[in-house]
């Protein structure tokens, strides 16, 4: 039973399917526009777009009008879909290098290829939403009830409220009890008793059933269910996990038993791979541009003070694992042992040109080595000393959870203002939150967001020293 967003039958067919198929039969016009024949060359070119492009617009939040959240606007959408359509032109472009084919696919087609994919795309997602709110309006609109007047019932009717494109239309509450455990707002709406469900949904044509009881409540739901069976109506179980704090919660199988994730790293599988390719081409590209800077500064360290030009520190890195994290040596001593002490304003230990380094992060260059190597990202948390990690482990609640990602060059908490020393427990805490931040809404165009924000900030921070 692996995860699914849930969505009106229509929208989810759109969804999965309009994008894969504007990139197949865009190639295919496109080779006609360039008087080229469609070779079998370009049929295995269109069904990996195709393969590609649906796992990678699948993961973007495309077709969600008028949500309240602020990455569903239609601004943000659009530049969703062309950063679905770059990866997948990219991620092509990459394998045809690789499997050195990409000589087989002359520019002007590709070329017209890709925008005529891009207008395909606009328009096509415009012409959706449209059609979207069109369906409001109209008997596609499925009815739901909510059997359990609790907050976690009024929680979910909130968020049906806010994603439109559900296409659904909360009819009734129904609960046995009406005090303190029940939400206040609902307690003047509900309908009636669990012994009023089967003859509502079959009065009213209920679409759609939501069972938002506590587990403990076994019994009554397991009678529910079984007066449900004579009816139509579709039936969902949704469970309290809002008890926790949710990190990447989603619903997975193992091997036919159903198991919810609680708390689990944004980048597996398919996420993995991408945010890999994303890392590694960011780094060949910084390391071809700053190579000559890489240059100038080794010289200038081995001028500055005695010592190596590269300082080793050992950090925490993915769930963990401990590793070495390569930075340009800007103190004249260093520590890794057990007692690291986080370098100050005016610190006695930073030399003039490390000072220099550390207040444009040119000192933090040489982790590119960490991310070419896999131990490192560009973008995630900024790894601790272990020293510290052990010791802010037993203070602050869910510090761990940070390392659910591979530790990165910047991240979240840097652009908002935590980057430096954290010589109180109430900068640390802020880190962590935002750290954690980063893990909950982890995607690619974050991860750019950031990069860019940072090239901004190192130009000039008051918090670096």
């Amino acid at each position: 039973m692996p995860y699914r967003q849930y969505d009106h039958p229509s929208i989810a067919l759109a969804r999965s399917l309009t994008g894969p198929l504007t990139v197949f039969f865009g190639l295919f016009i496109a080779a006609a526009i360039n008087q080229r024949p469609f070779t079998s060359n370009l049929l295995i070119l269109g069904i990996l777009a195709f393969l590609l492009s649906g796992e990678l617009f699948d993961r973007f939040p495309l077709f969600c009008t008028r949500s309240e959240h602020k990455t569903c606007s239609q601004k943000n959408q659009r530049v969703h879909l062309l950063t679905a359509w770059g990866l997948t032109l990219t991620l092509l472009g990459l394998l045809g290098m690789v499997t050195q084919t990409i000589a087989l696919f002359p520019p002007p087609l590709v070329i017209t290829w890709g925008l005529l994919v891009l207008i395909f795309l606009l328009a096509g997602h415009a012409y959706l939403n449209y059609q979207i709110e069109t369906l409001r309006c109209t008997q596609y609109i499925r009815k739901a009830i909510i059997v359990g007047a609790n907050p976690l019932g009024y929680q979910l009717a909130t968020r049906i409220h806010q994603q439109r494109n559900l296409l659904i239309q909360v009819e009734a509450f129904f609960d046995d009890r009406r005090d303190a455990r029940s939400e206040p707002a609902l307690l003047d709406v509900i309908t009636g008793n669990f012994c009023d469900v089967i003859h509502y949904v079959n009065q009213f044509s209920i679409d759609l059933v939501f069972i938002a009881l506590p587990v403990m409540d076994n019994p009554r739901i397991v009678n529910l269910v079984n007066s449900l069976r004579n009816s139509t109506a579709s039936i969902y179980f949704v469970p309290d996990i809002f008890i926790f704090d949710l990190v990447q919660p989603h619903l997975d199988s193992m091997n036919g038993i159903p198991v919810i994730g609680i708390l689990e790293s944004p980048v597996l599988g398919i996420n993995a791979v991408h945010k890999r390719v994303f890392d590694v081409v960011m780094a060949l590209i910084m390391l071809i541009f700053v190579s000559p800077v890489l240059v100038v500064v080794s010289i200038g360290v081995k001028l500055s003070s005695p010592g190596p030009v590269f300082f080793k520190q050992r950090r925490y890195g993915i769930d963990g694992k401990e590793i070495f994290v390569y930075k340009f040596r800007s103190m004249r001593g260093t520590e890794n042992d057990g007692c690291v002490i986080q370098a100050k304003r005016n610190d006695a230990r930073v030399t003039p040109f490390g000072a220099f380094m550390r207040r444009t992060s040119i000192d933090e260059l040489p982790q590119l080595i960490n991310v070419i190597k896999g131990e490192m990202s560009i973008v995630g948390p900024r790894p601790h000393a272990i020293a510290h990690n052990e010791h802010y482990r037993k203070l602050i609640e869910g510090y761990m959870w940070r390392h659910k990602v591979k530790p990165g060059i910047t991240g979240l908490a840097q652009i908002n203002g935590f980057r430096g020393e954290t010589d109180t427990l109430e900068k640390m805490q802020g880190r962590v939150d935002h750290d954690i931040a980063y893990l909950k809404n982890w995607s690619l165009w974050l991860d750019m967001k950031i990069v860019l924000k940072t090239i901004k900030l190192v130009l000039y921070d008051r918090n670096a020293y």
